[in-house]
């Protein structure tokens, strides 16, 4: 007779498969649709000759973001986390769980008390930048906006991969922060 594996993953539920499937969905519907209006005022901002000032502040603006936002935000932090949260629910979600998925992948509940703070904050910040960013003018916005869709790109990719290799290996690379 065979012991089982105390570390096996549960096995999938009919609740999980949904609670994942629209965590994953609803957090890249968010993102992307984020992505879609930026990439409008990007576009916008081309449309006009830049200067070399203008040039080299989008040069180091993307630079600055690819690494802040993709590299060290994403990749290093909240992908792999999101991608374990995700996992989580593929075999223990609960109708909440469900119901709010993507909420629940991005650690605003369910969640030790200082993620849910961090990500409470991260989203306030993202909110209060997004209303002032309104009052930039072009080509400056669109601009910074660049930097900040090349940001979300790499985020959005490094998720993704995460994700797939969680499945894949049924081992996250990260801890799932639920409590």
């Amino acid at each position: 007779m065979m012991q089982a594996d105390s570390t096996a993953t549960p096995p999938i539920t009919l609740i999980g498969a949904l609670a994942s499937c629209w965590g994953f969905i609803g957090f890249f519907s968010m993102v992307g649709f984020a992505m879609v209006r930026l990439s409008a005022h990007t576009i916008e901002a081309f449309a006009q000759p830049f200067t070399v000032l203008q040039w080299a502040v989008l040069i180091i603006s993307l630079i600055f973001m690819a690494y802040s936002e993709g590299y060290k935000g994403f990749q290093k932090s909240f992908a792999p986390r999101f991608a374990a949260r995700v996992h989580y629910l593929s075999s223990q979600a609960n109708v909440l769980q469900l119901i709010l998925a993507p909420l629940f992948c991005m650690g605003f509940f369910n969640a030790p008390k200082r993620r849910m703070i961090t990500s409470t904050l991260l989203s306030t910040m993202i909110i209060i930048f997004v209303l002032l960013f309104k009052y930039i003018p072009q080509p400056w916005r669109g601009i910074f906006d660049a930097a900040v869709v090349l940001g979300l790109i790499w985020g959005l990719t490094a998720t993704a991969i995460f994700c797939y290799q969680a499945f894949l290996t049924s081992k996250p690379v990260a801890n799932p922060e639920v409590e």
